[in-house]
């Protein structure tokens, strides 16, 4: 078996961590209070508490080895496997799972960093995220070449946007984490040129886009408005914010951002593959039927040709339909585990 893995070094797209009490606590000047992030006990629970307000709950996206489904997690870090928050026991838990390199993304700041938007004071906001980004760089200093840092960006200020990113770029980070709807948070369309400094400083640094569902505002698709139950409703969100991310990828591919800038890639992250054919080629279609070439001459390629070039998306349990994604677009299928989240 060790054999195996030295010839096939299995890299995971797609995992998360879990955020140590002490992130933004060690980071963040005191001068803010108790409005910096911090873990308080909450009715015999960890809970992530800015003021008075609870935001996040560490538990419920630390499920790896817990014998129960959502809505039901572990109620403390005590009880939740060292290997969610500690490096050096994520690479143990690497190693006996045959995964050679790890993608991080997080978890406490949202899967589009739009969770910074909850601590209102703009300098506050910036100080965070530059400290989540800098606990990154020292959590994956024992094996940069196994962990994969993803830089959490305050996109609500291109100019500081631009800064952190470029400001990450030189610390390691090989990612760089982005909302495929940030209309959603007051912020331009993702096609608007607004965001090409943004590209354009990306593929300056050879940094790639990420789009990781759960990135939106999913807060209408969270209602259980026919009252099915946590675990139904659980289960429909899951399943349809894979739709989420294919609306970011018709921006990108129908706004011409792949046209202006060629050595960009994007990542459609725990988004599923089955689908992209099928997408790909209504995409194709309208595209061809609509005169989009006309209007655009420009754009010299089809949609599922930008895809092919710069896109990406991620796997993790899917069979039946993923075999024509394989097949289609075999160098753009990467594979994930979603570890410790509740579906990996």
């Amino acid at each position: 078996m060790a054999d195996l893995f030295d010839r096939y070094r299995v890299i995971d797209v797609d995992t998360h961590l879990t955020e140590p009490p002490n992130v933004w606590t060690d980071r963040v000047s005191s001068k803010w209070g108790d409005l910096v992030p911090h873990i308080e006990r909450r009715d015999d629970e960890d809970a992530w508490v800015v003021g008075d307000k609870v935001i996040f709950k560490p538990g419920a996206v630390s499920m790896a080895g817990f014998d129960g489904t959502v809505p039901d997690h572990p109620a403390t870090y005590a009880d939740i496997p060292n290997a969610c928050f500690e490096a050096d026991a994520r690479l143990k838990h690497m190693d006996e799972n045959g995964i050679y390199a790890q993608v991080l993304y997080p978890n406490v700041g949202g899967f589009g960093s739009q969770t910074f938007l909850r601590l209102e004071e703009p300098q506050l906001m910036l100080e965070c995220v530059s400290a989540y980004n800098d606990f990154l760089t020292d959590w994956t200093s024992p094996a940069p070449e196994r962990f994969v840092a993803v830089t959490a960006l305050p996109f609500w200020d291109i100019e500081a946007a631009v800064n952190e990113l470029e400001r990450a770029a030189t610390k390691g980070h090989r990612a760089v984490l982005f909302p495929s709807q940030p209309h959603d948070f007051g912020q331009p369309a993702l096609g608007e040129r607004h965001w090409d400094r943004l590209w354009a400083a990306a593929q300056d640094a050879g940094l790639p886009i990420s789009f990781h569902i759960g990135g939106q505002d999913l807060s209408g698709l969270s209602k259980d408005r026919a009252k099915i139950g946590p675990k139904a409703n659980f289960a429909r969100i899951s399943s349809l914010s894979f739709m989420e991310n294919a609306k970011g990828i018709a921006e990108l591919l129908f706004s011409g951002i792949c046209h202006r800038f060629p050595n960009l890639d994007f990542v459609s992250v725990e988004s599923g593959a089955g689908w992209i054919p099928s997408l790909l080629e209504a995409f194709d279609w309208q595209w061809r039927n609509g005169g989009v070439s006309k209007e655009h001459p420009e754009w010299d390629l089809l949609p599922s040709e930008y895809f092919r070039r710069q896109v990406y998306a991620c796997f993790w349990f899917e069979r039946e339909a993923l075999g024509t994604a394989i097949d289609q677009y075999p160098d753009n299928i990467l594979y994930e585990t979603d570890f410790p989240h509740p579906t990996s």
